[in-house]
């Protein structure tokens, strides 16, 4: 289909892709923490029970190691973290849905695959893992630091400028993602190219993005 609303970068692996879903994963068994108290936390998309603000506790440890890494003034603003893999799926159907709205004609593997650019299918997703983190910048009071597009804006709302690597993103929100790129790179976590508010350690998409053996953290069992 050449008229489609969704084009295809061929130069991303989507967290969706086969070779992301054949990654073994050997939990290490590493809890869940809040991560309240520990970095600032928003509540834009707090859950009634918190789930939101918790993270395995080795991501916790390395975005407390890469906020020392970010200009003076510079904070972590934590959006969501862990997420039960039922509100996983809902958020993907629920995107999915909107997208075969766009685009009535396409078939199930092309929705599928868009859906994946923004919100990764439960089996393979990081949040569900509590490895995954959507994070922005602040400054100390508070302010949000310009990335170029609001965190978590679909490729449809912000025109493609959610790609950490969009071309058209001002370049004073260009050496803005820099700078976080950076400071997370340095501790080992990884971003999702389709958005550069997504950062993870420790799961599918990490081990697939660093060549390792096999993720460290699976999903999280649910009570």
């Amino acid at each position: 289909m050449t008229n489609s609303p969704f084009p295809a970068d061929h130069r991303i692996v989507l967290i969706g892709d086969p070779r992301v879903r054949a990654v073994p994963v050997r939990d290490c068994g590493e809890p869940l923490v809040d991560c309240r108290g520990r970095l600032r936390v928003d509540t834009r998309r707090a859950d009634p029970a918190g789930h939101f603000a918790h993270l395995r506790s080795g991501v916790v440890e390395r975005l407390e190691r890469a906020e020392k890494l970010l200009p003076n003034g510079w904070r972590w603003l934590l959006v969501e973290g862990y997420r039960p893999r039922a509100l996983q799926q809902e958020i993907f159907d629920g995107y999915a849905a909107t997208l075969r709205r766009l685009d009535p004609d396409a078939d199930e593997e092309r929705i599928h695959t868009a859906t994946s650019r923004w919100c990764a299918p439960a089996e393979t997703a990081g949040h569900v893992a509590g490895a995954a983190i959507d994070l922005t910048v602040c400054t100390r009071d508070g302010a949000e630091i310009d990335m170029g597009s609001p965190e978590a804006a679909t490729p449809e709302e912000s025109a493609g400028a959610c790609y950490t690597h969009a071309p058209d993103v001002p370049e004073r929100a260009r050496g803005n993602r820099a700078l976080m790129i950076e400071a997370l790179f340095s501790v080992g976590m990884v971003n999702y190219p389709t958005e550069w508010w997504h950062w993870s350690y420790g799961d599918r998409y990490w081990a697939w993005s660093t060549a390792a053996p096999a993720a460290v953290y699976g999903p999280v069992p649910e009570p």
